[in-house]
């Protein structure tokens, strides 16, 4: 794609954005001139971050279970309506600020498309929205050198496919970086009062967020201060405001402020239930980036040592997030989103360096920018389906997303048990059952260890689908037929119904799925 250069526009974003002809008689050729000049290219980036990011938002993908069962579950629950209570809110390691914050999308999308899609689907697109602050930022950093390096930074960030692909989903870890991005824009340079104190708010809020990012945030705030040490006190100013309003929030919801957090540290630190998902070695995410970005990481690695100078503290912020990540037994590649992120804008600045270089000899002069602009596109499409796990992050939950539509769609279908198949990697209940009960009948249960089969058979007047692994269809009773199937995680599940309609039975009371779920420990 080529961008063109708009040198007589100003490298800030808050300047003046017309210009008109020298000559007042020139017509339609200086209306057009007007026109043109209207059309700021950080614009024409937004909608381009936009047209890339929208349809994903429809795209029933789940890059991870959190995404549902951590914050849309309870925001819904929030709302007054049944809801799937996991592990984290039982011991109350989960604060209350993220599901608050998508309370409003989750009823505004029920609203708008009853059936639970809405549900899913509004606060995505307001996450994609949120993720936009990334773009403004790249640009912003980019002008602080020159208008091509705001223009290519701010493409990179429009179109490089590890952010668009965590731009729609409700995860911490893009929330975040959301906020940390902008903020660190705010706190570098010539920082203002105001914005020393709206960047130590976004900073709180990060930290709410997602805690685990706030060693990267502290190096930013020790680069901010070093030397200006009266820069702490409204940094610190803006940051007890947000960090008060997440404390009366937990209040509300009747929980200790920041109860959440100590909870947290105790069960992942103290009883390793983090551990318990996974264990790696402390060079995974070393290993991630040559899995994720191939033999390009030796022109990432090179754009991003060419482009760190011009914004040093964001490279030490990566890299002390990759550090610390590192020291963490579990680990997983989104949990470094915010080192990716800031990498990439580095590399960016780099490459944009590459594109005043090739300026410099006259036949490259006109190309320079949309060459190295078409191959950062040529790179982002080529690298986002290259290897096994980007393949997955973009395809996990679709087929399960189908089933559950299936299901909810039913007008027959007034109770569903869950068979073998684990609920989390489902799209939550309203999407699955909406108000019909909901059972769950697994061998983690100690209720039913060692006689589930006659356990579904005691149940089964109490429901009249099943959905349940494909080698487990022997346990079923006769009188159910199978409608459909496709996989769920690394199985096989299918729709299995019978005629009829469901009783409400003793049999069946104790294997609703919370009181599953608070039995097995899940």
């Amino acid at each position: 794609m080529s961008l063109p250069e708009a040198p007589a526009l100003p490298d800030t974003i808050g300047g003046t954005m017309t210009r008109t002809s020298a000559d007042p008689s020139s017509g339609r050729a200086g209306e057009k001139s007007l026109v043109t000049a209207r059309i700021h290219p950080l614009a024409l980036l937004l909608l381009l971050a936009l047209a890339v990011r929208l349809p994903l938002a429809f795209w029933p993908n789940t890059i991870h279970p959190d995404e549902i069962f951590q914050y849309l579950e309870p925001a819904w629950r929030m709302l007054g309506h049944d809801g799937i209570v996991t592990w984290e809110w039982r011991y109350g390691i989960r604060g209350w600020f993220l599901p608050t914050l998508m309370a409003g999308p989750v009823a505004l999308g029920d609203w708008v498309a009853p059936g639970g899609s809405g549900a899913f689907v509004v606060p995505r697109l307001v996450a994609v929205l949120a993720s936009l602050s990334i773009v403004v930022s790249a640009w912003s950093f980019g002008a602080r050198v020159s208008r091509t390096h705001a223009i290519v930074a701010a493409f990179v960030a429009a179109i490089w496919f590890e952010i668009v692909m965590l731009a729609p989903h409700t995860l911490s870890e893009s929330i975040a970086t959301a906020l940390i991005v902008p903020a660190a824009l705010m706190l570098t340079g010539a920082p203002s009062r105001t914005r020393l104190l709206v960047g130590g708010a976004m900073l709180a809020i990060a930290f709410v967020c997602r805690f685990q990012y706030a060693p990267a945030t502290a190096v930013l705030v020790i680069g901010v201060c070093w030397r200006h040490w009266r820069n702490l006190l409204p940094l610190i100013a803006g940051g007890v405001i947000a960090l008060l309003v997440a404390a009366m929030i937990d209040l509300a919801h009747g929980a200790v402020p920041f109860g959440w957090l100590v909870a947290n540290i105790e069960q992942n630190l103290l009883h390793d239930r983090a551990a318990g998902f996974g264990v790696s070695s402390m060079i995974t995410y070393l290993s991630s980036f040559w899995i994720t970005w191939s033999v390009a990481i030796v022109l990432l690695v090179a754009a991003i040592w060419r482009g760190w100078r011009h914004a040093p503290l964001l490279l030490a912020m990566a890299l002390t997030d990759i550090l610390f990540h590192s020291l963490i037994a579990h680990k997983e590649y989104r949990f470094i989103f915010l080192s990716v992120v800031l990498l990439m804008i580095l590399a960016a600045l780099g490459s944009a360096d590459w594109v005043q270089s090739l300026r410099g000899k006259r036949a490259w002069r006109p190309w320079a920018l949309p060459a190295i602009a078409g191959g950062w596109a040529l790179l982002s499409i080529a690298l986002a389906g290259a290897s096994e796990p980007m393949r997955d992050h973009w395809m996990r939950g679709v087929s399960a997303a189908r089933l559950a539509a299936e299901l909810r769609g039913d007008p027959k279908l007034c109770g569903l048990a869950l068979y073998n198949v684990p609920f989390h990697l489902l799209p939550g209940r309203e999407r699955l059952t909406g108000p019909a009960p909901l059972y769950a009948l697994i061998s983690g249960d100690p209720l039913a260890k060692g006689r589930l089969p006659a356990t579904l058979q005691a149940a089964s007047p109490a429901f009249n689908r099943i959905l349940v692994r494909a080698d487990s269809v022997d346990d079923l009773p006769a009188d159910y037929t199978r409608r459909d199937c496709d996989a769920v995680g690394n199985a096989t599940a299918c729709i299995y119904a019978r005629a009829g309609t469901c009783e409400p039975i003793a049999a069946a009371a104790p294997f609703t799925i919370n009181d599953v779920l608070g039995r097995s420990g899940e």
